[in-house]
């Protein structure tokens, strides 16, 4: 069974520049916020990033309180790596949408290593089916 994993965000004030639309790369903190949340402690958190392609859709704004959410899912999984595609949603309409490499990654070796067995559960249930 694959889902997508969404994880609310809500803007900061710090967020917007002086033309009321959020600075890009403080949305970009937000999307590492959501892929963070998709690890929270479980197996498949040892991983580095080694890409991010960001398409800027249409601005986003700084509303007092508005809560939003970012949807993430697994479009590739590979040996070593894989890819999260993720999308920020604002009035209906996608805002942003990256898509993240992560590689898996040995901290000890300071090299990339094979995904375990229950690394690759986890992320597979965020492949589409």
């Amino acid at each position: 069974m694959s889902e997508k994993h969404e994880h609310p965000v809500r803007l900061r004030w710090s967020d917007p520049d002086m033309l009321g639309h959020v600075n890009h790369a403080r949305a970009l903190s937000l999307l590492e916020d959501a892929r963070l949340a998709m690890v929270d402690g479980r197996p498949g958190g040892s991983m580095i990033l080694a890409r991010l392609e960001v398409d800027y859709l249409r601005q986003l704004y700084y509303r007092v309180g508005e809560e939003l959410v970012v949807t993430s899912w697994v479009t590739r999984l590979g040996t070593k790596s894989f890819t999260v595609r993720q999308e920020l949603v604002q009035d209906g309409e996608v805002a942003i949408r990256a898509d993240v490499v992560l590689v898996v990654f040995d901290f000890e070796s300071n090299s990339s290593r094979v995904l375990t067995d229950d690394e690759r559960a986890h992320w597979s249930r965020y492949l589409p089916a």
